[in-house]
């Protein structure tokens, strides 16, 4: 995956397995330098970064899949996002020294959030306790409990990349002749993987020195990039949300109403006459 920002699927013809690939570079840091974020917290954001890309590999409709936890610990917030046409985007927040590792010294008490948005449908989320020390394992756990199907994540961050391996059983058809064995030995097989080779390998190579008496099929690479949705649009809906009453109450206070992005840094700002505008008020106050 010499070629930085991607994601690629592949599958296993003999076997009810399906795998993911994901490598992140430039999108990665992209988010980092948003904000000057301690070392720990970046590998944190890295690995989420591409969890989210892996995961989003499973949505079948437009909309965002997210993953976000919540803790008492030094870092209080973890998101990252991915969208179905492979725009990230991600946020820390955190205060005091951060741990060099292990989930429960970094976010204390926390749960992780699984979240998907449909642009069109019904929202659903899974939500699972962050009982394990690495977010890979938590995952699994997600999928363990929510979907009932084995699932096996690696995630890598070092060196200002972040990337990722995903693979899945799927239920096994009728009649077919399984391999008792493949989803263990599929499975110890990806456990020796380094972080240079995934970081530097490009799929097919990385697939065949791991798999090399298997036959895969390898799908065409999609492109992943950094892209806040955020807009003067959704900012806006936003200031309407919180009532005229709040809101004129801080003009009276301040000249405009301000609103800065946490993802992007974006900054957005409202005078009276685009307040008067939002509410449909031509003399308000």
């Amino acid at each position: 995956m010499k070629h930085s920002d991607t994601f690629q699927r592949f599958l296993f013809d003999n076997h009810q397995i399906r795998g993911e690939l994901v490598r992140l570079d430039k999108s990665f840091k992209d988010v980092k330098q948003r904000k000057e974020y301690p070392a720990p917290l970046q590998t944190l954001i890295g690995e989420a970064l591409a969890a989210s890309v892996l995961m989003s590999g499973t949505l079948k409709f437009e909309g965002t899949l997210s993953v976000q936890a919540r803790g008492n610990g030094s870092v209080s917030l973890l998101m990252a996002e991915c969208t179905h046409d492979k725009k990230v985007r991600a946020i820390g927040q955190w205060e005091g020294d951060v741990p060099e590792q292990g989930l429960s010294a970094q976010l204390g008490a926390a749960q992780l959030a699984i979240t998907i948005e449909p642009s069109k449908g019904k929202r659903y989320q899974g939500v699972v306790p962050l009982e394990k020390e690495t977010l890979a394992n938590c995952l699994m756990q997600y999928f363990e409990q929510s979907e009932q199907l084995s699932t096996n994540i690696l995630l890598f961050c070092s060196d200002g990349v972040a990337s990722g391996l995903f693979l899945q059983q799927l239920p096994a058809q009728n009649n077919e002749a399984k391999d008792t064995d493949a989803w263990n030995r599929i499975t110890q097989l990806a456990s020796t993987l380094t972080s240079e080779e995934i970081h530097t390998l490009e799929g097919e190579a990385l697939l065949n020195r791991l798999y090399h008496e298997e036959d895969v099929t390898i799908y065409p690479k999609e492109t992943v990039q950094f892209e806040c949705n955020c807009s003067k649009e959704r900012t806006a809906s936003t200031i309407v949300s919180l009532g005229q009453d709040e809101i004129y109450d801080i003009l009276a206070e301040q000249k405009a109403i301000e609103i800065s992005c946490q993802f992007c840094n974006e900054h957005y700002r409202y005078e009276k006459p685009e307040i008067d505008q939002l509410f449909g008020n031509r003399n308000f106050h």
